[in-house]
């Protein structure tokens, strides 16, 4: 496993943030439009432009999200990653909604929270686009 100290993978490392609103959804089924779809056991989360989804899917919604995508390829079994990130917006009280790809980590947060969470995220050294 890849323990973080070993490469700051944040030093320089590309974040971008999606320029659209999203809706984070427990939802009835999944969506093919979506930015993700979550199948677990006992429900199904649906993470889509907040313009675009059907209300007749929705059970519960949760509307005002930014993403933002570490561009970077981490690997696989990095350590520490999220943690740090998780830890340094929590410090601000900025609350997060993770997603992690297999080689990429994305991070929602509230809209109200953006200019914040851009901050924190540029003192551990990313360097932030928007996209």
């Amino acid at each position: 496993m890849h323990q973080i100290k070993k490469k700051n993978y944040f030093k320089n490392g590309k974040v971008y943030i999606w320029k659209e609103t999203f809706a984070i959804i427990k939802a009835k089924k999944s969506n093919p439009n979506a930015f993700a779809n979550i199948t677990a056991k006992n429900e199904t989360t649906v993470i889509i432009d907040q313009s675009k989804y059907d209300e007749e899917n929705v059970i519960e919604i949760e509307k005002g999200w930014k993403i933002l995508t570490f561009d970077m390829v981490l690997p696989f079994g990095i350590v520490g990653f999220l943690a740090k990130v998780s830890q340094v917006l929590a410090d601000e009280k900025i609350l997060l909604f993770a997603i992690s790809a297999y080689s990429t980590d994305h991070i929602l947060v509230k809209e109200k929270d953006l200019v914040r969470a851009e901050e924190k995220l540029k003192e551990l050294g990313c360097i932030i686009e928007e996209k």
